[in-house]
């Protein structure tokens, strides 16, 4: 099994959420929030602040803890064909600078503010609804249920 510690950034604002338009090694497309993998030593934090950085070329202070998310993708699903576990940590992001453009040399080909009713009609990664979801609901657990996969939602 793999396993990756992630944090990504929730960024709703004026009925608006930021999104990151990805490319895959297989050259397929989707919708996610800006977001990754958190490095060695490095705080979650500051991990969501440098992966909105690098991926949108926009500055983002942390407003708050919104969850953790933890999902396991079967063998069968995943991309490198092995188990993959991946324990997400979102939080709520405010954009204070920057102009947003592709993440060079990176697989974020661009960035841009959807209208939420808008995400519903994207390919996009389950991540997406997770995040909205602790957004709208701010559970006190910091949990809420699975998001299935299928049709314009993937793993």
């Amino acid at each position: 099994m793999s396993f990756r510690l992630a944090a990504y950034a929730v960024c709703v604002e004026d009925g608006r959420v930021l999104l990151a338009h990805c490319v895959s090694p297989t050259g397929d497309t989707s919708w996610t929030l800006p977001g990754g993998r958190v490095e060695q030593s490095e705080d979650p934090f500051d991990a969501v602040v440098r992966e909105v950085a690098e991926e949108t070329g926009c500055e983002a202070v942390v407003e708050r803890l919104l969850g953790v998310d933890s999902r396991v993708i079967p063998a069968a699903e995943a991309r490198a064909g092995i188990e993959h576990q991946n324990v997400g940590i979102f939080y709520q992001v405010r954009i204070i600078g920057g102009v947003l453009r592709p993440e060079p040399n990176g697989v974020t080909i661009e960035s841009v503010w959807t209208p939420i009713p808008d995400v519903a009609g994207l390919c996009r990664s389950s991540l997406v609804d997770v995040g909205l979801a602790l957004a709208r609901t701010l559970p006190a657990t910091g949990h809420v249920a699975p998001v299935a996969v299928g049709g314009l939602i993937q793993h």
